[in-house]
């Protein structure tokens, strides 16, 4: 026997609580020696003229916003990871996305691991879900599983959750790395031997990233995360990887009693309660795939007298918040060394862009100045030598910003030069003056 991380996949003979190569606090869990099941051996090499040419037939699902994230719909054989936080939906969208299919004549077998027939048939009810054509198997063994699906042939299987299911023969625990690899591995034989759709529902850690081996997120076709804060309600279906097309799509959804709804203005929902009169807050038009969406930046400065103020944030990277706090004291003397800074993007949306610099930046200074921004949306990346850099999708993102009733906007354009310093002389003019009774 020998101990793996589950992050990075580092062995030891013995175990730790913690792991030596990539410093996760979580303990290194037991796995087996024991080999896994050979792989059949391959037909053969063929000529790559050959391989391709035929045309894949999707299978829509009927949800509008799910169609969009997959590139319009299930390709067969294909495998979906399916990640997300607890409580965020997963099971329910899952759930969801077998009674749209079973409605068009599709069969879905439902293998749950994590809860009863009883406890599906329950949601199921709620959810107003006709379940003629779904079937259902609270079973946690991965041969049965696979056994009944062979026996059925549904058009899709769905296994609630891979980290909870295991192969009996490898002898750890559920949701070792192993046991996930292993039962991954047979769920990909199945699929593309059966052209049988699958999707896996992943548990994530606390760091936010889908719980076992990364060689999961490898193995499958598709990966997709459900994203989202359960107190508005509010849910984003973002497309981290699809070998069958575009990536970063995202589908928007609302969680009401009924289950998942889908959003189709998510620019007017996000900015529902958007009050553009209170400083630190502003518009900032994000582009995911190809769709312009229209989010929320908050930002709060305020005063402390602690030697190591507080930095919390929430929908963009720490470091990136970091960076903007650097520049904003290096050139433009607003200095945060006093301050605890809290920075938020409203309703739970994670955004990755550097586009987010501007925004974040005159959000923390509309703070720390006391300023409201008014109506105002911006964007931009901002180097560390207080450059800003124009960004992709311009003309999408000032469609956006006027469809909303925001007409006023900063960002750096293609061939021109506008500093920080400019950028807070547009949405803040006059800032130096009150900046000088400060120093």
């Amino acid at each position: 026997m020998t101990y793996s991380c589950i992050a990075c996949g580092y062995r030891s003979a013995k175990w730790m609580g913690f792991c030596p190569q990539c410093r996760a606090s979580e303990g290194l869990v037991q796995i087996s020696d024991k080999p896994s099941r050979p792989l059949r051996t391959s037909p053969g090499p063929i000529p790559l003229a050959k391989a391709g040419g035929a045309t894949v037939a999707r299978v829509a699902v009927g949800m509008g916003e799910i169609d969009r994230v997959l590139g319009g719909g299930f390709v067969p054989g294909a495998v979906v990871l399916l990640g997300g936080e607890p409580g965020v939906g997963k099971s329910t969208l899952a759930l969801q996305v077998a009674g749209a299919l079973a409605a068009g004549g599709s069969k879905v077998l439902i293998a749950t691991a994590e809860e009863s027939a009883e406890q599906v048939g329950l949601r199921a009810e709620r959810l107003e879900i006709d379940g003629n054509e779904i079937f259902l198997l609270a079973e946690a063994d991965i041969d049965d599983i696979l056994g009944a699906a062979d026996q059925l042939r549904p058009d899709l299987l769905i296994i609630d959750s891979i980290q909870t299911v295991i192969a009996a023969e490898v002898g750890t625990a559920p949701g070792s790395v192993t046991q996930v690899r292993e039962c991954a591995a047979r769920v990909m034989r199945y699929a593309k031997d059966s052209g049988t759709a699958a999707i896996l529902v992943g548990h994530v850690t606390k760091d936010g990233g889908i719980a076992g081996p990364k060689t999961l997120e490898h193995m499958v076709d598709v990966v997709l995360y459900l994203e989202g804060e359960s107190e508005s309600g509010l849910r984003g279906l973002r497309s981290l990887k699809n070998r069958f097309g575009a990536t970063h799509l995202m589908g928007f959804f609302e969680m009401a009693h009924e289950g998942l709804r889908e959003v189709a203005d998510p620019s007017a929902a996000f900015l529902a309660d958007w009050r553009g009169a209170v400083p630190g807050t502003l518009a900032f038009p994000t582009v995911e795939g190809r769709r312009p969406v229209l989010v929320e930046v908050q930002a709060l400065a305020a005063p402390t007298t602690v030697p190591q103020p507080r930095r919390s944030v929430r929908g963009v990277e720490p470091s990136r918040v970091h960076q903007m706090l650097a520049i904003l004291d290096r050139h433009a003397g607003l200095s945060f060394a006093d301050q605890e800074v809290y920075v938020n993007v409203v309703g739970g949306l994670r955004l990755t862009e550097p586009a987010t610099d501007l925004p974040v930046a005159l959000a923390l200074a509309s703070s720390r100045l006391d300023r409201p921004l008014g109506p105002l949306a911006a964007w931009g990346e901002v180097g560390l030598t207080g450059e800003l850099r124009a960004v992709a999708h311009e003309t999408r993102r000032v469609e956006e910003a006027a469809r909303l009733g925001i007409p006023t906007s900063v960002a750096p354009h293609k061939g021109t030069r506008l500093g920080i310093r400019e950028a807070l002389d547009l949405a803040l003019p006059g800032w130096q003056e009150q900046l000088e009774p400060r120093r």
